[in-house]
């Protein structure tokens, strides 16, 4: 289920404001990709980006979540497309997969991310040992996806635009 796009309450703790702006950004990537076939979900629209597309963004963050929050955080093998170091942006790499698939993974990754953080405290640090940022705390995490995802959601609504010129903020 697609968290509403609304931002969390003003006075909230700590935890229920990140993961609310977590989520609002989380739904704004969603709301972008309302309505966008799977032609049009593939098709590169910036130049010098040709994997810069609605399904390769889509695809990249529900791959991100889990390098941070598996990965990093709890030290689950690494073993995503984005471990890939012979392809270039591998994670973004989604010929062939439906638009709707893809939504469907990275929400259910979503689910798991915010399932990770309820279960620990923000202080938590990671337990990866093989990549240097291992030892961010699970809040340092959090905020990090929540740009992540703000600046993707952004790439979204330019992508959005020149396909098919919807555009909106949230």
């Amino acid at each position: 289920m697609t968290p509403p796009r609304k931002r969390p309450p003003l006075t909230a703790d700590e935890r229920t404001q990140l993961l609310g702006w977590l989520d609002m950004q989380r739904s704004i990537v969603r709301w972008k990709c309302e309505g966008v076939s799977d032609d049009d979900a593939h098709r590169p629209v910036l130049p010098a980006s040709p994997n810069m597309t609605m399904a390769g963004v889509v695809s990249h963050l529900r791959w991100v979540e889990n390098l941070w929050f598996e990965v990093i955080l709890l030290d689950a093998p690494a073993d995503g497309p984005q471990f890939d170091e012979e392809v270039e942006d591998a994670d973004m790499k989604v010929d062939g997969v439906p638009l709707g698939q893809l939504l469907s993974d990275y929400e259910e990754q979503w689910r798991l991310s915010n399932e990770i953080v309820a279960r620990h405290s923000l202080d938590d640090v990671g337990k990866n040992t093989r990549f240097p940022v291992g030892k961010a705390s699970l809040r340092w995490i959090v905020l990090h996806m929540i740009e992540e995802t703000a600046r993707h959601a952004g790439h979204l609504d330019a992508i959005r635009e020149l396909l098919d010129g919807g555009k909106g903020y949230y």
